[in-house]
C-alpha cells in the first residue's frame, strides 16, 4: 500500500511539474526586437501603440522576475503585437506623406503644362 501512494505522489508532483509554463525567453527577444525596429523606423512615445508595447513590456518583465511565466509570455507576445502595430502605423504615416508630396509634384507639373503655349 505504501508503494502505491508514493508513486500516486511521484505521479502528482511530475504533473504538477509539467504544469508549470517555461520562462519565455524566446518570446521576450522577439518582443524586445519589435520594440527596437518601430523605433528604428521612427516610432516615438507620441504614438500610442508604441507606448502600450513598452508597457506591457515592462510588465513582461516584472512578470519574469516574479517567474509569472505564463503573464510574462502573454504580456511579451501582446508588446510584440502592439509592436508590429506601431511599426505599421510609422510606416504607413511615411506612404502617406510621400504621395502627398508626388500628388504636388505632378499638380505643378500639370500647372506648368498647362502655362506652356
Amino acid at each position: 500500500m505504501k508503494t502505491q501512494s508514493l508513486i500516486l505522489a511521484v505521479a502528482v508532483l511530475g504533473l504538477a511539474g509539467c504544469a508549470n509554463d517555461p520562462a519565455p525567453n524566446e518570446q521576450m527577444r522577439i518582443s524586445e526586437q519589435a520594440l527596437e525596429q518601430a523605433k528604428a523606423l521612427g516610432a516615438t512615445d507620441q504614438v500610442e501603440a508604441l507606448k502600450l508595447a513598452e508597457g506591457k513590456f515592462a510588465r513582461a518583465k516584472t512578470n519574469m522576475l516574479t517567474e509569472d511565466y505564463r503573464d510574462a509570455r502573454m504580456r511579451a507576445e501582446q508588446a510584440e503585437l502592439d509592436a508590429r502595430l506601431a511599426e505599421a502605423q510609422v510606416l504607413n504615416q511615411k506612404s502617406d506623406e510621400q504621395l502627398e508630396q508626388l500628388q504636388s509634384r505632378v499638380n505643378r507639373l500639370r500647372k506648368q503644362l498647362e502655362v506652356q503655349p
